[in-house]
């Protein structure tokens, strides 16, 4: 496993943390749109504040170190790695805890080329604990808003870890499932775990729509964030999510590898 300081240099060296990808200019943009209570950029989160682009900003200059000058306007964002690992750090005690209680989870990825890997490996760490690794829905047809109007996705589950594909696509590996900010699929999860498939999940793992979409349901929610989606963040301030680690997740899928080791290592399960 790499060290806390060698994993900082990797988050560095990949592109994880420090100079990111995200510009500074859709940072912003999202943050305005979230002031306006878009429902794109709140993915399922009802905020209790009022949550102005100022506040946005210095939220997200204290949970993720961009810059908190609102005349910068232009370039790329910048992750504090050091805030990184400390909430891996906070993630992985968050998985010890339900690996020592053997709690039900669910995990789901709205980024499953660049980090279902990721989540299969906590997946199969949280499984040889104990846990019951949860597929409530499997199959299931859910309607998502898209650029391209209503689209028919359905529900499917890869190495334990959740994610939609358009209706009548392949439905082998991660290679065809979609990019999703929406919140429906972890409500259909929820609905039918309440119904009767499964019990309810005591946390769900994932970002996007399923960490903010659970948090609101009242069910315990952790997972990974870029700096353009502050939902999290918010849901984390106001205490409808657990925790939230700030990471660039638009990389290639390879340079989430470590950081998948370093969780599993420091929270004492098996790989």
């Amino acid at each position: 496993m790499l060290s806390a300081e060698a994993l900082r240099a990797h988050l560095v060296a990949a592109g994880l943390a420090g100079t990111v990808a995200t510009s500074r200019e859709k940072s912003l943009r999202s943050y305005q749109l979230f002031a306006q209570r878009d429902p794109r950029f709140l993915i399922g989160l009802d905020p209790v504040g009022s949550w102005t682009p100022d506040e946005l900003l210095r939220l997200m200059a204290d949970r993720c170190g961009v810059s908190p000058d609102p005349g910068h306007r232009s370039g790329r964002e910048v992750i504090d790695p050091d805030r990184t690992l400390a909430a891996l750090d906070a993630l992985a005690d968050r998985l010890a805890r339900a690996a020592r209680a053997r709690a039900p989870v669910l995990l789901g990825t709205g980024h499953p080329r660049q980090l279902l890997d990721f989540y299969a490996g906590l997946a199969a760490g949280l499984s040889a604990a104990g846990c019951p690794v949860l597929t409530p829905a499997y199959g299931r047809c859910i309607d998502i808003s898209t650029q391209f109007g209503l689209r028919t996705h359905t529900l499917d589950y890869v190495h334990g870890v959740a994610v939609v594909r358009p209706a009548g696509g392949d439905h082998s590996g991660g290679a065809s499932a979609a990019h999703c900010h929406s919140p429906l699929p972890v409500r259909a999860a929820l609905a039918a775990a309440v119904a009767g498939d499964g019990p309810l999940p005591s946390l769900v793992v994932g970002d996007h729509g399923w960490v903010c979409g659970a948090g609101q349901l009242g069910i315990e929610a952790v997972g990974l964030a870029d700096v353009n989606d502050p939902a999290l963040f918010v849901g984390e301030r106001e205490g409808r999510v657990s925790v939230v680690v700030p990471v660039d997740d638009a990389a290639r899928s390879g340079y989430y590898r470590p950081l998948t080791r370093y969780v599993l290592k420091r929270a004492c399960l098996s790989q």
